[in-house]
C-alpha cells in the first residue's frame, strides 16, 4: 500500500491536485501558441518548438528544466555538477535578488538531477544558438539592395527607434530596471535571436515572456504594420514609383561583410559575436567557393539550432516567472516597440524626401525592422494596393537587411551600457 501511495504522490496529477494549479494556466497558454503555430501558421518554425518547450517545462514532476541552475543571471556550475545546495549558496541568491518563488523550488542539502532542457539551455545562456542562427540568416541574405542604395541604411537605423522608445517607457513605468528595460526594448528590433541574445545576458529571468512576445509580434507584422503605414503616409506618397536598383558587382558583395564586421566590431565590440556570425554566413554565400558550407549554414545547421533554441527558450516560461504583472507589461510594450519601429522608418523616409530629388516611397521605411523578408513583403503589398504597377520589394529589402545590422548594433550598445 505504501508503494502505491508513493507512486500516486509522484505523479503530476497529484501535484496539480495539491496546489500546483498555476501549471494548468501555462499549459493552456502553450496550447494556444501551438494552435497559432500549426493552424494559423504564425512563425511556426520557432513558435511551435517554443510552445512545446513551454508545455513540457510546466508538466509537474518532469524535472526537465531547473530555474535554480541559472538563477542570478549566470550558470551555477557548483550545483550543476550535482553537488548539494548549501546555505551559503541560498543566501547568495537572496543577495542577488532572486525571487522567493525560485528559491523555494529547492532546499538546502538537496542535489539537482540535471534535466534535458538544462543541458540544451546552456546553448542559449552561453550565447551559442543566437549567433549560429545569425550565421544561417547571413547565408540566406542578399545585401545587394542595401549596397545599391546606401541611403536605406538610414531607414534601417531609424526603425530602431522602437527599441529606445520602449526602453524609455519601461523605465518610466517603474516596473523594470535598466537591464530589464533594455531586454524588453530589443523586441522593437523585430529580431528574435537578438532579443534572446540580449535577454540571456541582461535579464535571463524574463527570457520566456520576451521570447514569446518577440516571435508572436514578428508573426503579426502583416497585421500590426499596415494601419501605421497608412496613417503616416498620403495616397500620393504610397503611389511613388522608384527606379530599378543598379547591378551590384560580386567584388562589392564580397567586401561588404568583411568591412562591416571590422567596422561594427571596433565601434561596438559587444555586438561583435552577432555581426561576425551574420557576416560570416553572408561571406559563405557571396564568395562562391564554399557552397557546401553555405548550404549547411542555411539548412541543416539552421534547422538543428532552431529546434534546440525554441525548446530551451520555451522551457524558461515556467509558472513561477511567467504569470506576473511583468509579463503582461512585456506583452503590452512589445506592441509599442513594433509600432514605434515601423513609424520611425516611415517618418525618416518622409523627411529624406524633403531633400531628395529622386523621391523614396515612404512605405519602404517600415521594412527597417528586422523581420526578414516579411516586413519587405508588407511594403510591397501596401505599395501595390495604392499603385498596382508599383514594385517595392527589392527596394524594401535594403532597409530590411539594414535593420538586421541595426538591431545587432543597438543590442551591442545596450549590453555595453547595462551589461
Amino acid at each position: 500500500m505504501e508503494a502505491i501511495m508513493n507512486f500516486i504522490q509522484a505523479t503530476g496529477f497529484y501535484q496539480i491536485a495539491t496546489g500546483n494549479w498555476k501549471v494548468l494556466i501555462m499549459m493552456v497558454i502553450a496550447f494556444v501558441l501551438l494552435y497559432l503555430a500549426i493552424v494559423k501558421k504564425f512563425e511556426p518554425l520557432l513558435l511551435l518548438p517554443i510552445a512545446f518547450g513551454m508545455l513540457i517545462t510546466n508538466l509537474p514532476g518532469a524535472e526537465m528544466y531547473h530555474e535554480i541552475l541559472f538563477a542570478g543571471g549566470h550558470v551555477n556550475w557548483e550545483i550543476f555538477g550535482g553537488s548539494p545546495i548549501s546555505a551559503e549558496f541560498m543566501a547568495h541568491l537572496e543577495e542577488l535578488g532572486v525571487s522567493e518563488a525560485v528559491r523555494g523550488t529547492v532546499e538546502v542539502g538537496q542535489s539537482i538531477s540535471v534535466g534535458l532542457i538544462d543541458v540544451l539551455y546552456l546553448g542559449v545562456k552561453l550565447g551559442i544558438y543566437p549567433c549560429l542562427i545569425f550565421m544561417g540568416v547571413g547565408a540566406g541574405t542578399d545585401f545587394g539592395p542595401l549596397i545599391a542604395n546606401p541611403k536605406t541604411l538610414l531607414l534601417g537605423a531609424a526603425a530602431q527607434l522602437g527599441i529606445f522608445m520602449t526602453y524609455a517607457g519601461c523605465r518610466i513605468s517603474g516596473l523594470f530596471d535598466a537591464a530589464e528595460a533594455s531586454s524588453i526594448g530589443i523586441i522593437g528590433g523585430a529580431d528574435g535571436p537578438t532579443a534572446i541574445f540580449v535577454t540571456s545576458r541582461l535579464a535571463p529571468h524574463l527570457l520566456g515572456p520576451i521570447a514569446v512576445a518577440a516571435y508572436s509580434y514578428m508573426a503579426l507584422v502583416p497585421v500590426i504594420q499596415p494601419p501605421i503605414m497608412r496613417l503616416l503616409t498620403s495616397e500620393e506618397e504610397r503611389k511613388i514609383v522608384m527606379r530599378p536598383l543598379r547591378q551590384v558587382s560580386k567584388r562589392e558583395k564580397i567586401l561588404f561583410p568583411i568591412v562591416v564586421t571590422v567596422f561594427v566590431a571596433l565601434l561596438v565590440p559587444s555586438a561583435g559575436p552577432l555581426i561576425a556570425c551574420l557576416m560570416l554566413g553572408n561571406l559563405f554565400k557571396e564568395s562562391g567557393v564554399v557552397e557546401r558550407l553555405n548550404k549547411t549554414a542555411q539548412n541543416e545547421l539552421m534547422n538543428i539550432v532552431t529546434i534546440f533554441l525554441g525548446i530551451s527558450v520555451g522551457a524558461t516560461a515556467t509558472a513561477t516567472t511567467f504569470l506576473s504583472l511583468q509579463t503582461i507589461a512585456i506583452m503590452a510594450m512589445g506592441v509599442v516597440a513594433f509600432g514605434f519601429g515601423t513609424a520611425g522608418g516611415v517618418v525618416l523616409a518622409k523627411i529624406m524626401n524633403l531633400f531628395l530629388k529622386e523621391k523614396i516611397n515612404p512605405l519602404i521605411g517600415s521594412a527597417g525592422v528586422s523581420a526578414v523578408p516579411m516586413a519587405a513583403r508588407v511594403s510591397q503589398v501596401e505599395g501595390q494596393k495604392a499603385n498596382p504597377a508599383n514594385f517595392l520589394l527589392m527596394h524594401a529589402m535594403g532597409p530590411n537587411v539594414a535593420g538586421v545590422i541595426g538591431s545587432a548594433i543597438a543590442a551591442g550598445v545596450l549590453m555595453a551600457l547595462f551589461g
